[in-house]
C-alpha cells in the first residue's frame, strides 16, 4: 500500500478564553497568527490557526466550556510534543513567559531530552529536543527518512 499521508497538519484545542490560548502559545513559543475563520453559519468567530513550524498548525476553537482532568488512564489524547532545537533555552522560554515548567529538562527513556508544561486551558505539552541516537533518529537512519 502506498503512503498517502505526508505529515501531520494540525492539532486542534476548544479552548475557554481565546484571547489567553493565543497569547500562551506566541509569548511561550512564538507561534504567529496565521488567520482566522468565522462560522460559515453564524458568521461568528470560530476557529484561529496558528503556526508551529513548516507546515503545521495549532488550530484553536472558540467556546470550549467542559475542562477534561488528564488521568493516566484516560483514552483518547494525552498531550502533544513540540520539537525544540535547545531544550534548556526552551525551559528558560517558558519560565521567563510566566508559564509554569511542569517538569525539569530530563533525559527520557528513548534518549531525547525533554521538559513538560501546559497550556491555559491545561492541555499537557511535552517538549523534545531530538538526540543523534535516540530511538526516534535510530528509526530515520534505518528506514532512510
Amino acid at each position: 500500500m502506498e503512503k498517502q499521508v505526508k505529515g501531520v497538519a494540525h492539532a486542534a484545542f476548544n479552548v475557554s478564553d481565546m484571547d489567553k490560548a493565543v497569547q500562551f502559545y506566541h509569548d511561550v513559543f512564538g507561534f504567529e497568527k496565521a488567520f482566522e475563520m468565522a462560522h460559515p453559519v453564524t458568521g461568528e468567530p470560530w476557529i484561529v490557526y496558528l503556526h508551529a513550524g513548516g507546515s503545521q498548525f495549532i488550530e484553536l476553537f472558540y467556546g470550549g466550556v467542559n475542562p477534561q482532568e488528564y488521568k493516566d488512564g484516560n483514552i483518547g489524547y494525552s498531550h502533544i510534543c513540540f520539537e525544540v532545537a535547545d531544550i534548556n533555552k526552551t525551559a528558560e522560554q517558558i519560565v521567563k513567559a510566566g508559564a509554569v515548567l511542569d517538569s525539569p529538562v530530563s533525559q527520557g527513556l528513548d534518549k531525547n531530552w525533554q521538559c513538560w508544561t501546559h497550556d491555559p486551558d491545561n492541555n499537557r505539552i511535552e517538549l523534545m529536543q531530538m538526540e543523534e541516537e535516540s530511538l526516534q533518529n535510530q528509526f530515520l537512519r534505518e528506514h532512510k527518512l
